[in-house]
Parts: C-alpha cells; structure tokens; sequence
C-alpha cells in the first residue's frame, strides 16, 4: 500500500490542467477549498462531485489511479461517515436494531461531510500530481510576494513546502522497504493483539527516523556546498508565464461558484 500512496508525486504529462501555470494551480485550489463550503444541498453537493470529476478528466490522470492511491484516505473517509450516522441524533430514525439507531439527520450529514471531504482530496491530489515540486515551490513564492514587505521569509517557507512535498513519497517508499524487511525477519504488524502490534510498530519507526533525519542531513549538507544562501539575491532560470487558459480557470471556478450560490437553499 506504501509504494502506491501519490501523495507528493509528480507525473509528467502534457494535459490541459499539466499546462496550466502553477500560480492559476493554486489559486484554484485555495478558492475550490473556500468554495466546497457554499453547498449545502444534495444538487449542490451533486454539481460538486461533477465538477471534480471534469478536473480528473481533464488532467488525463486515470481514476483508478487516483482512488488506488488515496486507499487510507478512504478508511478515513468511512471512518467519518460511520460518526455522523451513528452519533447525530436529530431527525426522523430510519434504521433501528438493538441500541444501534441511525437518524435521517446522521446519513445527510455523514454522505455530505464524506462528499466535502472526497473533492478536497481528489483536488489537492490533482495539484500535486500535475506540478513538479520546483513549480509549486516557484508558484508559491510569486503569490506570497507581496509579504516580503513585512520581512515574512517568503523564499524559504515555499522552498520548506516543497521540500515537504517531494519527501513524502520517498519516506513512504522508505516505509514500504522497511516493512518487507522487518516482514522478512519474522515482524507481523497486521495480526495479533493491539498491544502486540504497537510493539511490532517501534521496530518500523526507528530506522524510518534515522533515515529522516540522515537525509535531511544530507540535504543541508549538498545545499551548503552548492553555495545555497537564501532567497536574497537570487535570479530565476524558470519563468512563470501566465497566459489566457489561466485566466480561464479561474473564471471557470468563478461560474461555478455562482451555480453552486444559485442552487443552495
């Protein structure tokens, strides 16, 4: 499951939403998590989920793929769902068996929060599966420019941003070849009592946070040597374009804002 997880990949591609600038990337995604907040209807919800799937189509990244890849996301997906519909008492109850009572207002809710909770994943998914962590880092640099005036150390958060991004599929292949080869040596994390497998669980991250922090290490140490000194003074071999489908999008996101104000209750 490790070596399947997408979160911080990068796939090279030549899609529509691959072609976009990642300053319109972002922007987009900020808005769409501001804007998931105005439904409050099935249609609403309904016309979420339809737009969300166009971004997958667009992005020519294959469902399958996507929802492969986001598998614990959806343990956690369910997991929430499962706390609505049993823990919010409020409405009609429609299904009762022993002490277990599930109410109207707990399944509209759950499939709403797990909708919501669906289309922010799949979209940040988009993101970062669709830009390279140098472009994010570049786009995230550019919008937060203007807090340089306040001294904000612009450069270095969006460079720590990205360096987050593209550590986390090396620390869940990392992961992936530390439990084969405590697998290999007998260590069963998936069976056995719980306090038996937060046991197992120790062996696991010890040698994952050496390796961490071994690699960290590393990092600073090629950066110092290169002659890395911060954002001061820097020039850019990458230059963001902003072209006319940029504009696009967000004017795409702003038509759909208004259809999801139109149709709410």
């Amino acid at each position: 499951m490790m070596e399947k997880m997408i979160f911080g990949r990068f796939i090279p591609g030549d899609s529509l939403v691959h072609r976009l600038d990642p300053r319109a990337k972002l922007l987009f995604v900020f808005l769409f998590i501001a804007i998931v907040f105005v439904a409050n209807n099935a249609l609403t919800y309904l016309l979420l989920l339809v737009f969300t799937l166009l971004v997958v189509f667009l992005s020519k990244i294959r469902l399958y793929f996507l929802i492969n890849g986001l598998k614990p996301v959806f343990i956690l997906l369910i997991f929430t769902f499962l706390l609505h519909i049993f823990f919010t008492k409020e409405g009609d109850v429609l299904f009762q068996f022993g002490f277990i009572e599930v109410y109207e207002e707990g399944l509209r809710q759950g499939i709403f929060i797990s909708i919501r909770f669906l289309v922010l994943v799949f979209i940040t998914s988009i993101l970062t599966l669709t830009t390279s962590p140098i472009s994010i880092t570049d786009g995230i640099e550019v919008l937060l420019g203007p807090f340089k005036r306040v001294k904000l150390p612009v450069h270095e958060l969006a460079l720590m941003m990205s360096i987050s991004l593209r550590f986390i599929p090396t620390l869940m292949d990392e992961t992936g070849k530390i439990l084969k080869a405590q697998m290999a040596r007998g260590s069963d994390i998936g069976s056995g009592p719980i306090k038996e497998r937060i046991k197992a669980v120790v062996p696991l991250l010890i040698p994952l946070f050496v390796s961490a922090f071994k690699r960290a290490e590393d990092l600073a140490t090629a950066m110092e040597v290169r002659g890395y000194r911060g954002g001061e003074g820097r020039t850019r071999y990458r230059q963001l374009d902003w072209r006319l489908i940029d504009s696009l999008s967000l004017l795409l996101l702003a038509g759909f804002t208004a259809a999801l104000w139109y149709f709410r209750t």
